[in-house]
């Protein structure tokens, strides 16, 4: 019995020893995976741009476009009703669509030639740009009603400071670029240009620049924001071009810009102000507008009636869309939910509302004259840099 018991008792105090040991190496191990977590290095914090001065914060410095998503509208427009807003050049009118039913609710009379319907930078006003009517017509988005013109020179289009703090009018016959007070309209300082037909920007990503295109001398401009003076210029490589179309990419990197004679967008490096390469993407590439995840770029080939689909991460074309019986998509927008492009038809006197899904054609509407710029509004984001609604 006494031996067992020994031998019960040895048993007993090596498993004991055995479990002090395990213990011991349990105590270890959490120690070691701590090591081990900690020597895994923390993802790279994205990096702080240092934006305009007055310029609201980058909500991210890899998408310019972040305050863009679906629905994501300002309290300031939330109450508004959604409309489209059609400039018909050659009428000196503004058709008012409702997008849920695609019928014309108004007709509103402006002045000469009414180019584009441009989004205030406060989001509280629509300005019609009554380009051979020397006038910009105000519209109240809340009731859709026009008010009483204010007097601009040559207002082909109009673009605001990412701060708020100036209307930028692209003076296209004048060959200027008018900075003026953004609610009075009045003039505060002329920058002349030597290119011609100075018409479509946009902005970078800390909003300290913007690439201006020059439609008649097929050129570029890079004009810095605060300074307000022209700092780059340069011609297109190709005879006969035609840029028109500005938009920068989701990641500030690059500039595209819409070539309607060279067919396709010119790529470049906005901070190098480098020299640009061709896209192919169709007869007439004119209008440029961004999807609602920032994924896709659609282009408006205004010659042979299609749309372009644009990757951003791929860098390359992936669809076409061929409008049913043809057209000359111009101008427009993209809806707040991102589910609809809409184009004006600037030689078929009509408007399409397009699938973004699908491409699909969902409605082909009949207004005036030379329909162009037209306004797809409310549409999500903090602040309008201007032209049809570029958001940021």
């Amino acid at each position: 019995m006494h031996r067992h018991l020994v031998k019960r008792t040895l048993l007993a105090g090596a498993v004991l020893v055995a479990l002090a040991a395990c213990g011991t190496e349990s105590k270890d191990r959490p120690d070691e995976a701590r090591a081990t977590k900690a020597a895994v290095p923390a993802p790279p914090k994205k990096k702080q741009v240092q934006g305009l001065p007055g310029m609201p914060p980058v909500l991210d410095p890899e998408d310019v476009y972040a305050a863009d998503r679906p629905g994501r509208l300002s309290p300031v427009v939330k109450d508004f009703p959604s409309r489209v807003y059609v400039p018909n050049t050659e009428s000196d009118t503004v058709t008012v669509i409702d997008p849920k039913t695609y019928e014309i609710i108004d007709t509103l009379h402006v002045g000469r030639q009414p180019q584009h319907v441009v989004p205030s930078w406060d989001l509280k006003t629509l300005w019609v740009n009554n380009n051979r009517g020397h006038t910009l017509t105000p519209i109240d988005p809340r009731t859709g009603k026009a008010g009483k013109a204010v007097e601009v020179h040559d207002p082909y289009n109009l673009y605001f400071t990412p701060n708020g703090k100036y209307a930028v009018v692209m003076a296209s016959l004048d060959r200027e670029l008018v900075f003026r007070d953004p609610h009075t309209m009045e003039r505060k300082k002329t920058v002349p240009v030597s290119c011609y037909g100075v018409n479509h920007a946009d902005f970078s990503l800390d909003g300290r620049y913007f690439i201006v295109s020059c439609e008649f001398s097929g050129e570029l401009l890079k004009v810095d924001t605060e300074k307000m003076t022209v700092v780059g210029q340069q011609k297109l490589p190709f005879e006969g071009a035609m840029p028109q179309d500005v938009k920068v990419s989701p990641d500030g990197k690059r500039f595209y810009v819409a070539d309607m004679m060279a067919h396709g967008m010119w790529v470049l490096d906005g901070d190098t102000f480098s020299k640009p390469t061709l896209l192919p993407t169709g007869k007439g590439c004119h209008g440029l507008y961004v999807s609602r995840d920032s994924r896709e770029m659609y282009v408006s080939n205004r010659g042979e009636g299609t749309i372009s689909v644009f990757d951003f991460t791929q860098n390359k074309l992936t669809k076409k869309w061929h409008l049913p019986d043809g057209g000359s998509p111009d101008m427009g927008g993209v809806s707040s939910d991102g589910k609809v492009l809409w184009l004006s038809g600037r030689y078929n006197a009509e408007v399409y509302a397009i699938d973004t899904r699908t491409g699909t054609q969902l409605a082909r509407i009949p207004v005036g004259g030379g329909p162009h710029g037209l306004s797809v509004y409310p549409q999500p984001g903090r602040y309008s840099l201007g032209h049809t609604g570029i958001f940021r």
